[in-house]
């Protein structure tokens, strides 16, 4: 007896809810290799811009120069977006005339709600690739069990029952953990890697926090000549 054992006549083979759920499992990995690949150079243009802003400020610039330079790109990074938060809300209490403490804890919370909203901006759709990285090993044993479940009950109907008849309806089951398989050993790569760059990233926005604080203190209660 003999049968074509390739994977493609193996997917065309099962049975309706198994060829579902290879389908369903396909389509979250091209989802998630999606995610992947947008994250990736996502990340690496927040990691650059951010690069390129600190060596920026960091030059000499006064701040006001940075801010009025910040306020007229068209596109900014995270860190432009935290110091400018940081730099409007800082000049506008000084207008007020508000004491020192009170500049600088202005200038702190806006930086601090600027930098929230960053991260999740940043850790946008990491959850996504943690869920397929958990689920679809799951789902592709479903698969798994409902396929072979349906050929054995296809078995019962037959007088003799040997490897022949049993290899092409358990060959057929297992390619749906395979697929599931498939779909969640990148997601667990990149989600794991793609967290570290974030953490990395999350440390750099709150060091610089820390050290534009730093100089508002110096400049707080004086004249807004720049840094």
């Amino acid at each position: 007896m003999n049968q074509d054992m390739s994977i493609i006549a193996l997917v065309l083979n099962a049975s309706l809810v198994v060829q579902l759920v290879m389908a369903g499992l396909l389509g979250v990995s091209l989802a998630s290799w999606t995610v992947i690949f947008g994250k990736f150079f996502g990340l690496k243009r927040v990691r650059q811009g951010n690069e390129d802003f600190e060596r920026e400020f960091w030059s000499g610039r006064s701040l006001n120069d940075l801010q009025q330079a910040t306020a007229s790109k068209p596109q900014t990074a995270p860190l432009e977006r935290i110091f400018a938060s940081g730099m409007r809300e800082f000049m506008k209490l000084r207008e007020k005339r508000l004491d020192a403490v009170a500049q600088l804890d202005g200038a702190r919370r806006a930086m601090r709600a600027s930098f929230q909203r960053e991260l999740d901006v940043i850790e946008s759709n990491l959850s996504f690739l943690a869920s397929v990285a958990s689920v679809s090993p799951y789902v592709g044993l479903f698969g798994t069990v409902w396929g072979i479940m349906h050929a054995f009950v296809g078995l019962s109907n037959m007088q003799q029952v040997t490897l022949a008849t049993v290899a092409p309806g358990i060959a057929e089951a297992l390619v749906a953990t395979a697929i599931g398989l498939f779909a969640a050993i990148p997601a667990v790569i990149a989600y794991n890697r793609l967290s570290r760059d974030i953490d990395r990233i999350a440390i750099q926005l709150e060091t610089f926090i820390e050290e534009f604080s730093n100089i508002l203190q110096r400049s707080a209660g004086q004249p807004a000549t720049g840094s």
